[in-house]
């Protein structure tokens, strides 16, 4: 089988591109486990928002239009509290809500797609907060309030999707009644989590006081000025296992960079050993000459002169 060492090098860009696209399937994990843990943060927020509609609206047994009903939550939920409020539309827009719960609803409330009748859940995560809810670097000094929009058309009904609650005017305020005092020099922020894992903070509108123009999870927090604590048995060996990766992944494009140049040089050696077989070939196919060895090559030499010389003296005509 005769091999052609052309084709070793043009099968070098591929090798390099190879090398390049193992290097990136190694790394990428590291590079997206933040945005995983988002992810994972958010779909566990979302499917809470799903069980707390459900037993929400369990509180409609003779439901009264404008009266809130609390609801009673799972047993292994204890410390989250929920109520459910059924509205008209036009109500809402119109008079809006004096104060629902820590909630002030103004006029100009309205929501999309338009229902005739709309419930409003009320959510109070308590101890929760945190777990469903994680802000890294800061501290919560409230617990999280969440104000979501349903259709009031079937109270039996589960796994609605949100209506698209929004402010057109005044916005809604959030009068947080129980809030810790910050550190000292500290400055306590609104928090606001919308139902895509967006996170926005701004400032307080007064004491204890925030201010949204559309649904979603509320709380006031403050930057942590606390150190980070110790790493876990499971967090130092997840830290382990990225290193080995790491230094897997470095130490194997070493070995294959190491492997190509290798290549690249048995491919030029190959290709002088094939010239030289050439350069010999063309010179059989003229005169013989003798052979005589040089190194590792051959080369022709002349063993004897073809005439002998004669001196004019000794001619004889």
């Amino acid at each position: 089988m005769n091999f052609d060492p052309r084709a070793s090098v043009l099968l070098l860009p591929s090798l390099a591109m190879l090398l390049v696209f193992i290097c990136l399937l190694l790394v990428s994990p590291l590079l997206v486990q933040s945005f995983d843990a988002n992810a994972s943060s958010t779909s566990a927020a979302r499917a809470l928002d799903v069980l707390l509609q459900d037993y929400a609206y369990k509180a409609f047994v003779r439901p009264r239009t404008g009266v809130p009903y609390d609801a009673r939550v799972p047993s292994n939920f204890t410390g989250i509290s929920i109520t459910a409020m059924r509205l008209r539309s036009g109500s809402l827009r119109t008079r809006g809500v004096r104060m629902y719960k820590e909630f002030e609803i103004p006029i100009g409330v309205v929501e999309q797609p338009y229902v005739e009748r709309l419930v409003l859940v009320y959510q109070n995560l308590g101890n929760w907060s945190l777990r469903y809810y994680s802000l890294p670097n800061y501290t919560y000094l409230a617990p999280v309030l969440g104000l979501l929009a349903y259709d009031a058309s079937n109270l039996s009904a589960t796994n609605l999707p949100e209506l698209d609650l929004r402010a057109s005017g005044d916005p809604i305020k959030i009068k947080f009644s129980d809030v810790r005092l910050a550190p000292n020099g500290s400055l306590p922020k609104c928090v606001w989590f919308d139902l895509h894992g967006l996170v926005k903070l701004s400032n307080l509108t007064s004491a204890n006081e925030c201010s949204t123009m559309q649904q979603g999870h509320f709380s006031i927090v403050t930057e942590s000025i606390a150190p980070p604590s110790p790493p876990t048995r499971s967090e130092g060996k997840e830290s382990n296992r990225r290193t080995w990766i790491i230094v897997a992944s470095v130490l194997g494009g070493v070995a294959l960079l190491a492997f190509l140049g290798f290549l690249v040089l048995w491919a030029r050696k190959c290709k002088r050993r094939k010239k030289m077989q050439e350069m010999e070939k063309a010179a059989e196919v003229g005169e013989a000459l003798h052979m005589t060895s040089v190194g590792d090559t051959k080369a022709p030499s002349a063993t004897v002169t073809r005439t002998q010389p004669t001196l004019e003296n000794e001619y004889v005509p």
